[in-house]
């Protein structure tokens, strides 16, 4: 079950010959997999190429008519090694996931996928998550492809150039028998445009077309040693000039500009449009990017092609390379040819631009401001656009006085997440601080405010296992926070076999909402089945007493109360081993898709339909606000009293609320106010809700109150 519907992209993905793509730039991306050839499609989700995979999935007749076998991956070890049929196959075969941190888990098996090479062009797609937006670690995709000697691709942010370069990776990584990868930042998958579509293509083989007999045997397609060091040789001796001529022939990079100019400028492919931006402001561009300054965009930035980079610096003094992150791999390499082309060009790069963070249309102009400045070209419109910058920001922290405040993200409506953490939190408040293990997903919102829990991130799935140290050297049991999607993904094997092998003592949370919900709420083994979706109801209590877990409580999560009990034995008690408490409750923004067109049918039809609302009786409220602040949920907030005499500000639930539950269980765990109060809607009330009603309605008057009509 993904978050949204693709019906609409998926008629995109059924374009023919000469007809107008318009859409995403993961969409794009997609179709051009289904133009190139592809025999196979894997990959595990993450941001921003998450639903890469899953309009695929949901493309079904497409891909069955194509012959095109779609796995989704356990995690993106598994995806990666599934590539291992184009090193035996003339298959082409693409794999998709969030780097850097999904690059990480799969480096084993693409490190032994990039030493034999490949047959079949092997393409993967990853989601560069990297600048002020990122939800993971600062690193780049540029020093994996360099470790392995896998080709990469940066493309410019456009959708036919986009297009262009997938069916070009294919056949670059055919061409040098590498494997390449393709980095698209997030602004580059949500880029919206058009392109010239051609007809899809069946794959020679496929699940439609199958290869008769396996391939032979050869110990050289393996990477075991001692062939390994034939393998390494190979690399370089012909893969790599290979790989580099293609480049040329074909011209993945781009260059635009005069010919003739004392200046110039080296870029990512990826940022080009910023780099754009700030040259048409300064009149040395327009907006499709016909610079008036020579530039060099490297679609490719990994290898770079000698010939290539010696002929665009030959007969200028001075090139500005643009490159995002650290180390500058791309500065050291340009310099490295330039030195043995014994050209005398200077470099500027990492001296007038900052040498880590997103370079943004402001970092990037005052470095282009500089590197003018420093070849004797200063640019008078480039310096005024940066001087009223800095005057508009003056006068914003004059008037403000104070730095904005952080505004960090948070649990959604209803999460079954929140009221775990509100638990936790009250808990905290009873027998004092725990460690706690957090990890990746939504969970780990939790360690923001209001809950700040959570004493270190070190992968998905990856909690209980950063735990194990930790209990050995604490008196009180560590807490450790997985979710189901986790669970399948790592935690099993790394964390709860790890645990049950070396006897540690911990308590574990799984949270079970059903869905890997972070990326895009999609199933997981434990997800139930349903007629749109891949979850097989794989249990995961039964999978934790197979591995040998005895201490299992299954606990719903809005049952604030009960979670403080279980939590409060668990946390104290020892001796006892891994405790595993399995927090129960759908996601809510899930579940409000599943129920509504249900909802929706059945008002439709005349049947009984009811909605729960939860309301804060105004004179009740204390305005001690502690309902906020333990539970953090966006549909509780403050308005004025309606008492002239109160000056304090109440409580008041907005018309987002889902009816979970929380912020009454809340109050009531923590022994905070009577003010919160159940509303129930009823639709297509029945004779016993309006005989009720009406009783209530009079008891209600002849109390001396204004009931509701």
């Amino acid at each position: 079950m993904a978050e949204i519907s693709f019906k609409r992209e998926i008629e995109s993905l059924t374009l023919s010959e000469g007809e107008t793509f318009r859409g995403e730039g993961i969409i794009a991306v997609t179709k051009a997999l289904l133009q190139s050839g592809v025999s196979y499609v894997g990959g595990y989700q993450g941001a921003p190429v998450g639903h890469l995979l899953d309009v695929l999935v949901e493309a079904k007749d497409e891909m069955t008519r194509l012959g095109v076998h779609v796995e989704p991956c356990m995690n993106e070890a598994a995806a990666a090694a599934m590539l291992g049929a184009s090193i035996n196959y003339p298959v082409r075969g693409a794999v998709t996931w969030k780097s850097i941190v999904g690059t990480n888990v799969a480096a084993d098996a693409l490190s032994n996928l990039a030493s034999p090479g490949v047959k079949g062009g092997a393409l993967i797609i990853v989601g560069e998550d990297y600048g002020e937006g990122a939800s993971v670690i600062q690193e780049r995709t540029h020093a994996f492809a360099l470790k392995s000697s896998i080709w990469l691709v940066d493309p410019r942010p456009d959708i036919a150039n986009i297009a262009r370069l997938v069916e070009k990776s294919f056949e670059l990584s055919e061409a040098s028998n590498s494997p390449v990868m393709l980095e698209l930042r997030i602004r580059a998958c949500h880029m919206f445009g058009s392109f010239q579509t051609k007809a899809n293509k069946p794959a020679s083989f496929s699940a439609k077309q199958r290869i008769e007999a396996p391939a032979e045997f050869e110990y050289m397609k393996l990477a075991h040693p001692p062939v390994t060091f034939a393998q390494e040789n190979d690399k370089f001796e012909r893969r790599l000039p290979a790989a580099c001529d293609f480049i040329i022939e074909n011209q993945l990079n781009e260059i635009r500009g005069p010919a003739t100019h004392d200046l110039g400028v080296i870029v990512q492919g990826g940022l080009f449009n910023a780099l754009n931006s700030r040259l048409e402001a300064a009149g040395l561009s327009d907006i499709h990017g016909n610079s008036k300054l020579p530039a060099l965009i490297l679609n490719v930035t990994h290898p770079l092609a000698p010939k290539q980079i010696e002929a665009f610096c030959a007969g200028k003094k001075a090139v500005l390379v643009i490159e995002e992150g650290q180390p500058d791999y791309l500065e050291q390499a340009i310099g490295q040819i330039l030195r043995k082309a014994d050209l005398q060009t200077r470099i500027y790069g990492k001296d007038v631009l900052p040498m880590g963070g997103e370079y943004t249309q402001r970092v990037i102009g005052k470095g282009l401001a500089a590197f003018l400045r420093a070849g004797g070209e200063p640019n008078e419109a480039l310096e005024t656009w940066l001087s009223g910058l800095e005057r508009h920001e003056k006068t914003v922290r004059e008037a403000l006085g104070a730095p904005l405040p952080a505004r960090p993200p948070g649990l959604c409506t209803g999460c079954p997440e929140r009221p775990v953490f509100s638990a936790m939190k009250i808990l905290k408040n009873e027998i004092g601080p725990t460690h706690v293990a957090a990890d990746i997903g939504c969970h780990a919102l939790a360690t923001f405010a209001p809950f700040d829990q959570g004493n270190s991130i070190l992968g998905y799935g990856m909690s209980l296992a950063s735990a194990a140290a930790v209990s050995n050297l604490q008196a009180r049991k560590p807490v450790s926070i997985m979710g189901d999607g986790g669970f399948w993904h790592n935690g099993l094997l790394t964390g709860v076999a790890g645990a049950m092998f070396n006897r540690n003592e911990g308590v574990l949370i799984v949270m079970k909402n059903g869905y890997t919900s972070a990326t895009g709420a999609q199933d997981v083994p434990s997800s139930a089945p349903s007629p749109d979706g891949r979850g097989g109801e794989a249990d995961i209590e039964r999978t934790l007493r197979g591995m040998g877990v005895a201490s299992i409580t299954r606990v719903r999560t809005y049952d604030i109360g009960k979670m403080i009990k279980t939590l409060r034995s668990k946390i104290l008690s020892r001796g006892k081993g891994l405790e595993v408490i399995i927090a129960d409750g759908e996601c809510q923004l899930a579940r409000q898709r599943r129920i509504r067109p249900l909802n929706a049918k059945a008002v439709a039809d005349g049947r009984r339909v009811v909605r729960t609302r939860f309301w804060v009786d105004p004179e009740t409220c204390t305005g001690d606000h502690s309902c906020i602040r333990l539970s953090g949920c966006p549909s509780l907030t403050l308005k004025s009293s309606e008492d002239p005499l109160r000056k304090d500000p109440v409580v008041h639930v907005n018309n987002d609320c889902v009816g979970c539950g929380v912020c009454g269980e809340v109050s009531h765990a923590a022994q905070l106010c009577p003010s919160f109060a159940q509303i129930d809607v009823v639709q297509n009330p029945s004779w016993r809700d309006r005989l009720k009603q009406r009783i209530e309605t009079r008891i209600i008057r002849w109390l001396g109150g204004a009931a509701l009509t």
